[in-house]
């Protein structure tokens, strides 16, 4: 019987087990219970947190993704225990290395010897990793027509005069970025994209960095740099982009189109994707679209023709305190304050900044470096004077210039919300706002508007064009009181108002949806919408199919 209990004994199983529970945890990235496991003399001189940085800073510069165990710990060859690992990484391949750690104690009380050199498989004792890495030449940038927009160290361009409003900037690393990038292999000399498309398709154009993987001056893994395998086409349009440019002029703004059936991103110009305002009326869309859906109006819906609301006791005006009211498609053509803020505070602020949000405002958009656009939550809204207030496009909801245009993009798709791309051929998106039904009247009455009412500058010659006009207030125009000097923007000249102006056409068989924002440049109707009406044009112009 004792012979038996001798002879089943194994002395080495528990030295072996710990360095197998080290392995897993590391696969696992749990570098605090990997501390957990090393000796007493070990946690003396390093303590946890210059432990889990040490492992975190290798990983960095191998680029590791994964150090997994690929079979059982051996049997303790002097100090060392033996396991076989691999290292995955993004830039230097897959490393395989027999993993050799120093255990001290045995049994139950075996625990790992640590040392430095075990921050790496392949690491030996006083030696550092390091890594020594290049980009490959960065890719070409394409039109959706396949004009060269960026190409080469210089990013020459066939049509500059396009080129130079889309694709943006290259700079040296943000700080901001240095840690996932170096993650990723890059330099820290890299000149990477910081603005426009040279940031979107970051990753794509940079390619996959190259170089060797040092253990103090051995090579323990080596690759090439690799460019991407191909160009990438994006959805812009040139003549589409040229003319929003054009349009967009020097004022300060932005234009976005979208082809509502694919979400594919036809033109950006100046801030459309990034710059925050109020959006004023085009608002209404939104509000229109809960109001409809709760059944607290219908087209057909009479109200008053006066000049202005009470909401808490205070008067909302119409635009310049004009009469307005009428049917609810009259309503909405004329852009009336009166109708429309009390028709928010009744839809109420749960069900208003849900619709919003469908919409996709509080939420990103998709597209690097753009801005969301927000909505407060509905317990913050307060009073209906504040509900009716952000029903109409003011308070404290902000908007960019892409994120209405996706909102008239969403009525003309049926009530189906694209998801924006700008990269060519991606397989559309879409999120569900509305009921085709819904977005049907909506879209009857956004041809109204262009019609007869406040958007008319954007009609187009055999053309149905559905849009809405939006006149942004941003700064309080009440008077001051007698004695009181007038504040500076009652006497200057710059208008206090933003001018929007989002549609789509043909009302029927939307092709195209832009989003027009002037900043500070008067009314929607009379500045926004002749600047959409040529956007449209030249986007009508292209082939279909």
């Amino acid at each position: 019987m004792a012979i038996w209990l001798i002879a089943g004994r194994d002395p080495g199983r528990g030295e072996r087990d710990a360095v197998q529970q080290f392995t897993r945890l590391w696969s696992r990235n749990d570098y605090s219970a990997m501390y957990g496991l090393i000796d007493a003399r070990a946690r003396a001189r390093v303590t946890l947190e210059q432990f889990q940085a040490l492992y975190r800073a290798a990983a960095t510069t191998a680029t590791a993704t994964a150090v997994l165990p690929t079979g059982p710990a051996s049997d303790k060859r002097g100090e060392l225990v033996p396991i076989p690992v691999v290292v995955r990484t993004r830039v230097f391949g897959t490393i395989h290395r027999l993993l050799q750690v120093p255990v001290s104690g045995s049994g139950d009380e075996a625990r790992v010897a640590w040392t430095t050199a075990l921050v790496f498989p392949g690491l030996r004792s006083g030696e550092q990793l390091t890594r020594q890495t290049a980009l490959p030449e960065r890719g070409t940038l394409l039109a959706r027509d396949d004009a060269v927009l960026a190409k080469g160290p210089d990013r020459t361009s066939d049509i500059p005069d396009v080129a130079t409003q889309i694709v943006g900037r290259l700079e040296p690393i943000p700080d901001a970025e240095r840690p996932a990038l170096a993650a990723l292999g890059y330099p820290d000399d890299a000149q990477v994209g910081v603005s426009g498309l040279e940031r979107v398709f970051q990753q794509q154009l940079a390619g996959t960095p190259g170089g060797r993987l040092l253990a103090g001056a051995r090579v323990l893994a080596e690759t090439q740099p690799r460019a991407a395998p191909k160009p990438v086409k994006t959805t812009i349009d040139p003549e589409i982009e040229r003319s929003a440019v054009t349009n967009l002029g020097s004022r300060y703004g932005g234009i976005a189109a979208i082809e509502p059936a694919t979400g594919e991103i036809l033109a950006l110009a100046g801030v459309a994707y990034s710059g925050l305002q109020p959006p004023g009326s085009t608002f209404k869309i939104i509000t229109l679209t809960g109001a409809l859906e709760a059944g607290i109006a219908r087209p057909e819906t009479e109200y008053p023709v006066v000049s202005e609301a009470l909401l808490s006791g205070v008067p909302i005006q119409n635009a310049s305190g004009e009469m307005c009211g009428g049917t609810l498609v009259a309503s909405f053509a004329h852009s009336c304050n009166s109708v429309f803020a009390p028709l928010g505070a009744r839809l109420g602020p749960e069900k208003l900044v849900d619709v919003a949000e469908r919409y996709g405002f509080n939420a990103p958009v998709g597209i690097p470096g753009a801005a969301i656009s927000t909505i407060p939550a509905a317990s913050e809204m307060g009073d209906d004077l504040n509900v009716g207030s952000t029903a109409i496009g003011q308070g404290m909801v902000q908007a960019t210039a892409l994120q209405m245009t996706l909102v008239a993009a969403t009525i003309a798709n049926g009530g189906k919300r694209p998801v924006p791309t700008l990269e060519f051929g991606a397989r559309p998106q879409f999120v569900r706002v509305t009921s085709p039904r819904i977005a049907r009247e909506v879209g009857r009455m956004m041809d109204e508007v262009v019609k007869e009412g406040t958007g008319t500058a954007a009609q187009i010659d055999g053309v149905a064009v559905a849009g809405k006009t939006g006149t942004a207030e941003l700064r309080s125009t009440v008077a001051p009181a007698d004695g009181e000097e007038a504040p500076d923007y009652l006497t200057d000249d710059i208008p206090d108002t933003d001018a929007w102006f989002v549609a789509y056409a043909p009302e029927q068989n939307p092709r195209m949806a832009v989003g027009v924002l002037f900043t500070e440049a008067g009314a929607g109707g009379d500045v926004a919408a002749p600047a959409a009406r040529e956007v449209l044009v030249a986007g009508l112009q292209r082939p279909t199919g």
